[in-house]
């Protein structure tokens, strides 16, 4: 056999596949434009969001590039739980089910500042969370893991929801978690929010006459294994519509494509 002959067929056959997948993205990139161009005509984005009457604040304009984490799911042990006043139940090594003998009181339930001194002396790893959202009909408070200052958006391993009763005493409280969370090697550039809105418009997913009360940049877990993570940057957009009702979406914020994310955090199994 000609292995010289043999391995210049090889290098061309790659050459031309490598072309070949360059055209189609450049073919895709153009298609992606006109159609931008189709909808947005000669008008720049914030020309057509102020048509619409679709309103916005100080958007983020000092955040150019990111890098992807990786995290691994921490396996709690009874050492992680050493308050007295707590009965612990560890379900498969990832979710702790907490209950306080003597239920903590709490002066006040509205904000995080409400919870501070509660995550530092009675969580593990309590400053890791940040408030996500507070149901004061089902008397739940949900709070989503975080590094850096930035979520891990609606990840089922790294998620505490704290519980109370009628008389504001906290009773119990859920966490998962991951840990050795590191950043890789090579920051990939951000999209800017400005971008960002353009291509929920383009898609049709902003409304008239709503008001996009935030845009902030987290995680959302890209691959998801039993026990490890690959988290992509994220920007977070939170829109009120007009008739009060708030909505939001996750846009993968170096690719640009949306992110469907499981947001029913009260009926999320913290075991699946």
């Amino acid at each position: 056999m000609d292995w010289n002959k043999t391995k210049t067929i090889f290098i061309a056959v790659f050459l031309i596949l490598n072309i070949f997948l360059y055209m189609l993205y450049l073919n895709r990139y153009t298609e992606a434009q006109n159609v931008e161009t189709q909808i947005l005509g000669e008008k720049t984005i914030e020309a057509r969001l102020k048509d619409d009457n679709i309103t916005y604040g100080v958007l983020p304009s000092n955040i150019e590039s990111a890098t992807y984490i990786s995290a691994k799911v921490h396996h709690f042990t009874d050492k992680d739980f050493t308050n007295n006043n707590q009965q612990v139940t560890i379900k498969d090594d990832v979710h702790a089910v907490v209950t306080f003998a003597e239920p903590l009181k709490l002066p006040n339930i509205n904000t995080e500042l409400s919870f501070t001194e509660f995550l530092k002396t009675n969580v593990y790893e309590g400053a890791s969370y940040a408030l996500w959202t507070i149901d004061h009909e089902e008397r739940v408070a949900i709070f989503f893991q975080k590094a850096n200052n930035r979520m891990f958006y609606y990840n089922k391993r790294g998620l505490l929801k704290v519980y109370w009763n009628a008389e504001n005493e906290i009773t119990m409280y859920e966490q998962t978690m991951v840990d050795n969370i590191e950043e890789m090697e090579q920051q990939e550039n951000v999209l800017p929010p400005l971008q960002i809105l353009q291509a929920l418009y383009v898609k049709g997913i902003l409304k008239q006459d709503s008001h996009i009360t935030q845009v902030r940049l987290g995680y959302s877990a890209l691959v998801y294994l039993t026990q490890t993570q690959v988290l992509v940057p994220t920007w977070e957009v939170q829109v009120k519509l007009s008739d009060g009702n708030v909505e939001e979406y996750f846009v993968n914020a170096v690719d640009g494509k949306m992110i469907e994310i499981q947001v029913d955090m009260q009926e999320e199994d913290l075991e699946s």
